[in-house]
């Protein structure tokens, strides 16, 4: 029977992979050298507000894990490195860019898998150098990285970036870089992430004295709520700043912020946008959120040595994949160019709700590649 059920899972990943790879080749035919974020009427390329570009390392990512999964299963065709190559390649220059926070976002799914594929030291000191660039960001008063907001400014989304300065500390043996990244989480986990395990978006200090001042959020339901993709960042993010420092403390953060997760997510592991929004806008999930949240709890769950608590994160990862290849692929809309539907971006202003967000097929594209690599 247990034989059965692991057969139909892997089954059902690696034909939502198949269908995954499907869509990234209609996207670079359709729209050659295009990096999207979210998709309008199911379409990527559109007229509406970018925001940012924090999501550019993403397509090239889930190509790098395409050629993983290709050469893993013997297959000589470059196709899909020749396509990472060329999307990962002009990425280098913003190793130096200061005007967003997520290098990690950047350049974890791109050149760190690059490296770990050819070993070419060139890649690797890329990586580093976005490492300590990310690290420029810190305030010494307050002890974080500041958001790209402002000086004032601490985002949860940063524990998702903090771990390339981890990574440019131990490549190159910088106490300070390790340090700066070791008082980031420890601020993180004081001001943003509660005692029940919940998270709040963003924490604002005054600059002059480093006092932390409030709670809030720019995407969630309101500063005191629970912005579920927020939460995910937290999960995975605590678990990679465990995997680099081998800290109790971060351990037990991640291990929260996955329970409140798993206590609070809907029965089939899907999660509401805004987990302590009021009832009625509860409806609207995340697809998002709960791609990131697998791929996150498959990391956390390789991490523990008690096999029951590593099991309920093994198969609720699992429980939220089975959801999202059964209900959320875009699979029967002929039309629609992304891999997964139901994402929610940003919500108050009306962007990218109910659609494909670049950063869910990553990250369910992700998830997927380590499921299998576990079933």
């Amino acid at each position: 029977m247990i034989q059965s059920v692991l057969e139909t899972d892997r089954e059902l990943f690696e034909e939502a992979l198949k269908f995954s790879q499907q869509q990234i080749r209609k996207l670079i035919e359709a729209h050659p050298d295009f990096y999207p974020m979210y998709t309008s009427n199911g379409r990527w390329k559109h007229d509406g507000p970018a925001l940012s570009t924090w999501c550019d390392g993403f397509l090239p990512g889930m190509m790098w894990i395409f050629n993983k999964r290709q050469a893993a299963d013997g297959h000589a065709n470059k196709y899909w490195m020749e396509q990472a190559i060329h999307y990962t390649t002009p990425l280098e220059p913003r190793r130096h860019d200061r005007d967003v926070h997520d290098l990690g976002f950047l350049f974890f799914p791109t050149y760190f898998r690059w490296f770990r594929l050819t070993h070419d030291p060139k890649l690797r000191d890329i990586v580093i150098e976005a490492g300590k660039t990310e690290a420029l960001r810190f305030k010494e008063k307050g002890q974080y990285l500041r958001s790209a907001v402002g000086d004032n400014s601490i985002f949860i989304d940063l524990m998702m970036n903090v771990g390339i300065i981890f990574y440019a500390a131990r490549e190159t043996g910088d106490r300070r870089l390790r340090d700066i990244a070791l008082r980031h989480c420890l601020t993180t986990r004081r001001v943003l992430v509660r005692g029940d395990g919940s998270t709040a978006h963003e924490g604002v200090f005054d600059t002059e004295t480093g006092e932390f001042l409030r709670q809030t959020t720019p995407q969630g339901y309101r500063g005191d709520s629970c912005w579920s993709r927020g939460l995910t960042w937290a999960l995975y993010g605590f678990t990679l700043s465990y995997e680099y420092t081998r800290d109790p403390r971060f351990l037990d953060t991640a291990e929260g912020c996955a329970d409140y997760y798993i206590t609070h997510a809907n029965g089939d592991g899907t999660p509401p946008w805004d987990f302590t929004a009021p009832p009625d806008s509860r409806k609207l999930i995340d697809t998002s959120t709960a791609a990131i949240a697998a791929a996150g709890l498959l990391r956390l769950c390789r991490l523990l040595h008690d096999p029951v608590e590593g099991h309920t994160y093994w198969s609720t990862a699992v429980l939220i994949l089975r959801t999202l290849c059964d209900k959320h692929l875009a699979r029967k809309d002929k039309k629609w160019e992304g891999i997964l539907k139901g994402g929610v971006y940003h919500l108050q202003k009306e962007v990218g709700v109910d659609e494909s967000l670049i950063w869910g097929d990553y990250y369910f594209v992700e998830a997927l590649d380590q499921a299998l690599e576990q079933l």
